[in-house]
């Protein structure tokens, strides 16, 4: 195990052990930093991994807070044979992206009318942890979009689509998963995500919901057209080279 993987398990038993509430905030990073007997940037590091994993997060002015887990229930009664469906084709990506369609342009939509101060401040610390995520890795990054959708539906205060959404956190993230890291080699296209999320956010915190739940839509529209430009580019890609190579012929045609 990495030095790195040891403190995040080490913050998980210090976490664990203190039977920390959703919401709580962590001690400092210098309190921290001095407990564990690290520095601070290896414990920085360490700590944005746990935002990226949805474990914590981040508010402007400082501190980590812990997140809250989805119900244990969900993974059992939804999630399992959902996944087993999309190991068996992963073409059932394609009904997951649906599904987020539906679900999240409601959950925008009320998140817009209903968010409280708290909601938009975490809201807007999931979206920076987004940003700043972007520069590490795409695992990480998508941890961090999966607790800002999450984080919306939490600000709809609708406990069936919060209920609905959690239910759907491990889907929610091998579907985010897939799509970023099918997009993240096209700058053009990531660019395009980060101005997506974004508005999505900018609608939400100004109360508009009929133009939070149009972003929700015009940004679930956006990536399933591209995933479905990107499969067909990569499936003629393969087609192509099943062809066979015309030197090769032309050297078989001449020894026989």
């Amino acid at each position: 195990m990495t030095a790195s993987g040891s403190l995040i398990d080490r913050l998980r038993t210090l976490i664990a052990d203190r039977q920390r509430m959703a919401g709580a905030r962590l001690p400092s990073e210098r309190k921290l930093a001095d407990e564990l007997a690290v520095s601070r940037s290896s414990l920085r590091e360490a700590l944005k991994k746990l935002v990226g994993e949805g474990v914590l997060f981040s508010r402007h002015g400082g501190g980590y807070y812990l997140c809250e887990a989805p119900p244990p229930w969900s993974e059992q009664r939804i999630v399992q044979p959902l996944k087993a469906l999309v190991a068996d084709d992963p073409d059932y990506r394609n009904d997951i992206l649906e599904a987020r369609h539906a679900i999240e342009a409601s959950t925008a939509w009320y998140a817009a009318l209903r968010a409280t101060d708290a909601d938009k401040e975490k809201l807007q610390s999931c979206f920076d942890a987004i940003q700043q995520q972007e520069s590490l890795s795409p695992e990480m990054a998508t941890q961090a979009d999966v607790r800002f959708h999450l984080a919306i539906a939490e600000a709809s205060h609708n406990v069936v689509l919060l209920q609905t959404m959690r239910g759907f956190f491990d889907l929610l993230q091998s579907s985010v998963a897939h799509s970023r890291q099918r997009m993240y080699t096209v700058p053009t296209i990531f660019a395009h995500l980060t101005e997506q999320h974004e508005e999505l956010l900018l609608a939400i915190l100004a109360g508009d919901a009929e133009r939070a739940s149009q972003a929700a839509k015009s940004h679930l529209g956006f990536v399933q057209t591209t995933l479905k430009t990107l499969h067909e580019n990569e499936a003629r890609q393969q087609r192509s080279t099943r062809l066979p190579d015309d030197d090769t012929d032309v050297t078989r045609e001449e020894n026989r």
